[in-house]
């Protein structure tokens, strides 16, 4: 079991972070190489550019915590566990940890590295809705 975890700071409050990924039907949005997503109850189905459709339960969708949690359940992963956490440093500074556990390891190094490209484009996203504010 192999275990990947990056990290951002984020020149945006907490909450405007979470409201970047919250939403399960979200990802096409921020996490290179999903195309599309389907969400029916707790699980999510996405389809990478290759067409490649893989699903995955959704465990924790925590505002207060601000802590997304999955795991894909295809029959590619033995075992899969992806957590998305907030935390505030400060008023408009946060640090948000993407973390993934998967058996076989080589698996969790392919999505770990999957999960820097989001970690920069959720950045992206949270930045430009502050400026949007201001």
């Amino acid at each position: 079991m192999a275990t990947v975890r990056y990290e951002r700071r984020i020149s945006a409050d907490p909450d405007t972070v979470w409201s970047v990924f919250c939403e399960p039907d979200s990802i096409p949005e921020w996490f290179p190489g999903v195309v599309s997503c389907t969400v029916e109850g707790n699980i999510r189905t996405i389809t990478l550019g290759t067409g490649l459709s893989m699903p995955e339960e959704i465990l924790t969708v925590d505002p207060l915590l601000r802590r997304f949690q999955y795991k894909v359940t295809s029959p590619l992963y033995h075992f899969h566990l992806g957590t998305i956490d907030v935390i505030a440093l400060g008023p408009l500074d946060s640090l948000c940890v993407y973390s993934t556990t998967a058996v076989p390891d080589a698996l969790a190094l392919i999505t770990g590295g999957a999960t820097d490209g989001a970690l920069d484009e959720i950045k992206r996203m949270a930045e430009d809705k502050m400026r949007e504010q201001s």
